[in-house]
């Protein structure tokens, strides 16, 4: 396999002495069109990796902002081949890594080795799985494998050292670190639990790590990335595109990205 351009997008980062900023939205949402200039938007306001959502309607790690969107997205008519559509239209506009976070029940609805296949035609770096396990992905790990795509799985402070360590060596790209037990959405103060997740991650080898769930500001970002490789930001970008559009997603990109210098 190649070199994962998600890990090597977050070594430059963290090399030039910063981390990656990583900036969530889902597809479809107001609208198919809408979304794909969003997510541009992103990058163009300095987003490091575009993490791209699949709207599902049973979103059971979601907060309440990015459930509302999705469902919305749902209730517009979304598809999932919209989903590669939005990747290729991304990528053609931006030259960001970017990685699809799906269920994995979709993924075998539509099927693992076309949806790997049709991911990999569109541009797309791998996708992050927040509902498969590491021992339960064995055919998602073959058909990333062969079609150079990264696997992105999650670890939490209750995961146990054994799962800490599964996580690391089955990941590629980074490990995602979720600060908080519970569902996403921004809150006004970290958890302290974000960063002995990273010293676990570290300890179990991680060389990527980049935390997850509850960053809503740059200062949160710059806290963040003084002790993991990137900082994921979903709920406050969503906030943004469903009060003030694609322009309000730009600008709270960049300041979000202020948290990177």
């Amino acid at each position: 396999m190649s070199a994962s351009t998600v890990e090597q997008t977050i070594r430059t980062r963290v090399d030039a002495g910063s981390g990656a900023l990583i900036g969530y939205l889902p597809v479809g949402f107001p609208d198919l069109d809408t979304s794909v200039d969003a997510a541009v938007a992103l990058v163009e306001n300095g987003v490091d990796i575009i993490e791209l959502g699949l709207p599902y309607s049973d979103p059971v790690m979601d907060g309440l902002v990015i459930q509302r969107a999705t469902q919305a997205a749902l209730q517009g008519g979304f598809k999932l081949s919209q989903g590669f559509e939005a990747v290729e239209r991304i990528r053609s506009r931006v030259d960001a890594p970017l990685l699809v976070m799906t269920y994995w029940n979709p993924v075998i609805q539509y099927g693992v080795e076309r949806f790997a296949t049709d991911l990999e035609n569109a541009g797309g770096a791998g996708l992050i799985t927040p509902d498969l396990v590491p021992d339960e992905a064995r055919e998602w790990m073959e058909a990333s494998e062969e079609h150079d795509l990264d696997r992105v799985f999650l670890a939490a402070p209750s995961s146990s050292e054994a799962r800490m360590k599964q996580a690391v060596d089955s990941s590629r790209g980074f490990v995602y670190a979720v600060s908080t037990m519970g569902i996403t959405g921004a809150r006004t103060d970290m958890d302290r639990a974000a960063r002995d997740v990273i010293g676990r991650l570290r300890g179990a080898g991680a060389s990527s790590a980049c935390v997850g769930i509850g960053i809503s500001t740059a200062d949160q970002v710059r806290d963040v990335l003084s002790y993991a490789d990137g900082a994921i930001v979903g709920s406050a970008l969503v906030s943004a595109l469903a009060e003030g559009g694609v322009a309000a997603v730009g600008r709270t990109a960049a300041e979000l990205s202020a948290g990177t210098r």
